[in-house]
């Protein structure tokens, strides 16, 4: 839309594109999330823009099917028979799950381990989400001292009048630049973040709890009933047992 309207204004789009201007926002909004952050955290949050717009399956109804196949293969060979079916479980965290309810550990402790481990993968995911929600803060902000400094420049060159509309268009247009980074990099790339952090923390939710229903006995088809209540209606009934079924 943006290009649309420029566009259909009949501009060209040389007249947006000014180096000074560029260089106040891009430059004063990137230095001050710099100044803000560790290297590492920098460093982090950069590569988060990569993961962001990368296409990432999230299957909820396979996570499910893999607990109830790990829930049938313990209540046919017991417990310590899920070592071996661990070694075909991509997911580090559900292969964690597994090896703790193997080695007899204590319910409440599995949970503990897991859940603990869940809040800091769910607070390393919030820093890299940090990084552009304090860019995004920041665009707009140096956008408009990048509008006050043109505005100064004009004011200081009043004699010329031929000189103030090209000079008001330059102190304008560092907003228009401060939006742009705001809006059509850094929220985008901070909203599609949360969302990926959301699904995996949904994910992993329905990990423990499956991974605590096998160490308790529960019934696989209980299992995947309370595993679906995870999930959103319209999704829940694209999810069934797989072949080798529970146990009624």
């Amino acid at each position: 839309m943006f290009v649309f309207g420029i566009l259909s204004s009949g501009a060209s789009f040389t007249d947006y594109v000014d180096i000074p201007s560029l260089i106040i926002t891009f430059g004063g909004s990137l230095a001050g999330v710099i100044a803000s952050f560790k290297v590492k955290e920098l460093i982090t949050g950069f590569k988060g823009f990569t993961i962001a717009f990368k296409e990432r399956v999230e299957d909820p109804g396979k996570v499910i099917t893999n607990i109830i196949d790990l829930s049938n293969i313990a209540r046919k060979e017991g417990l310590l028979a899920l070592e071996e079916a661990s070694n075909d479980i991509e997911d580090p965290f559900l292969r964690k799950g597994i090896m703790l309810v193997v080695d007899g550990t204590d319910p409440e402790l599995v949970r503990g381990i897991l859940e603990t481990e869940l809040t800091c993968l769910e607070s390393r995911h919030k820093k890299v989400i940090a990084v552009w929600e304090k860019w995004a803060e920041l665009g707009p902000a140096w956008g408009m001292i990048g509008t006050l400094v043109g505005l100064v420049a004009m004011l200081n060159d009043m004699d010329d009048p031929a000189t103030i509309g090209p000079a008001m268009a330059v102190a304008l247009i560092t907003t228009l630049y401060g939006s742009l980074i705001a809006n059509w990099l850094c929220n985008p790339t901070a909203n599609k973040l949360s969302v990926n952090n959301d699904m995996e923390m949904v994910m992993k939710d329905i990990m423990v709890e499956g991974l605590l229903s096998i160490q308790a006995g529960e019934n696989p088809r209980v299992i995947e009933e309370k595993l679906k209540s995870f999930l959103s209606p319209s999704v829940r009934d694209s999810v069934g047992m797989d072949a080798g079924g529970g146990e009624a």
